[in-house]
């Protein structure tokens, strides 16, 4: 191997862990000449049940697999870290105001940022998928003054591939002809899947669809709510689609985006330099491109007013939850 990458899954055991673990150890997603040590953390509670998952990899003798360790213990965790996935998290319960799930997940986050400043590598990379995941990812950031603000990313994904769906199937196409699906803002109900801008075989959506009313109402919506949809279906949050995105995010942070193309993820807005009047430090979702090593924001993408209220309406939504944290920021 070239070269060996450590990569710290938290939440290791649980559905969406499950779902990626294996395809990072594979080499699917950083390559087929780079070892991986994968470092799994769970509550002391999860730890038999991950040590059955480390025995599950270890029996598909993963070429890419250099070694796991599976720990209980942050420190342990994130030690020598390049890579961190925040994947667990508590999610909302019956009764649950959004404001307590963000503070008890605040408590979480905040562990796990000291433990990432005080244990990973200086370039170690944080891609944050437990939710409210720009919330968590903003607090994470908060306690790391030693990796660059650039180096922390907050899943918006999911919500892209979704969206991407979304439009294949009205406009009757396979979803690989659908490119520059942008996803402004919050990964949440207010978030905005910016139809205008998308691309349906090259030309944009709304000439090959022709149903602005649906786009603006039904596909909006459809995308906003598609996590409580799959939970009234299957009893249970997305986890093979979610785990999916996650590695696609990292797959389009280190590979060179083609020419004229972007993707979705959630940044420091300051890294971003404050565009589209996203002043307020927070983690949001613009279109991105990236060179294998470095990403930018893609700068003066048109928005109309229906585009530009959606992206203040989701942005006011960031800003009233970092308030609702706003102890826990350093």
């Amino acid at each position: 191997m070239e070269k060996t990458l450590t990569v710290t899954v938290t939440g290791a055991a649980g559905q969406i862990g499950y779902a990626l673990l294996f395809r990072l150890a594979s080499g699917e997603v950083f390559g087929k000449d780079v070892a991986i040590d994968l470092k799994l953390l769970e509550l002391p509670m999860a730890l038999p049940a991950l040590e059955g998952v480390k025995m599950e990899l270890d029996d598909c003798a993963f070429t890419n697999l250099n070694s796991i360790t599976t720990t209980d213990d942050l420190d342990t965790a994130f030690k020598d870290s390049d890579w961190a996935l925040l994947v667990g998290s508590v999610p909302r319960k019956k009764g649950m105001e959004r404001k307590d799930l963000l503070n008890i997940n605040g408590a979480i986050f905040t562990k796990q940022g000291l433990a990432i400043e005080n244990n990973a590598k200086d370039n170690c990379r944080v891609l944050v998928v437990g939710n409210p995941c720009n919330t968590n990812a903003l607090i994470t950031k908060s306690k790391c003054q030693r990796i660059p603000s650039k180096n922390f990313f907050a899943m918006t994904s999911l919500d892209e591939q979704r969206a991407i769906s979304q439009l294949a199937q009205k406009s009757k196409v396979h979803h690989s002809k659908i490119t520059n699906m942008t996803i402004w803002g919050n990964h949440s109900s207010t978030q905005y899947p910016d139809f205008y801008n998308a691309k349906i075989a090259g030309k944009g959506a709304l000439e090959v669809i022709g149903d602005e009313n649906w786009l603006k109402t039904e596909f909006i919506t459809t995308v906003q709510q598609r996590g409580a949809a799959i939970i009234n279906a299957r009893g249970a949050s997305s986890a093979a689609s979610a785990a999916s995105a996650a590695l696609a995010t990292i797959k389009s942070l280190i590979t060179p985006t083609k020419e004229g193309h972007s993707f979705s993820v959630a940044v420091s807005s300051s890294e971003a330099k404050h565009l589209y009047g996203i002043d307020e430090e927070v983690m949001f979702s613009y279109p991105i491109k990236s060179d294998g090593e470095n990403w930018e924001v893609i700068p003066e993408v048109e928005l109309n007013d229906f585009s530009r209220e959606k992206i203040k309406a989701t942005y006011e939504e960031l800003l009233s939850e970092k308030k609702a944290v706003s102890d826990l920021l350093s």
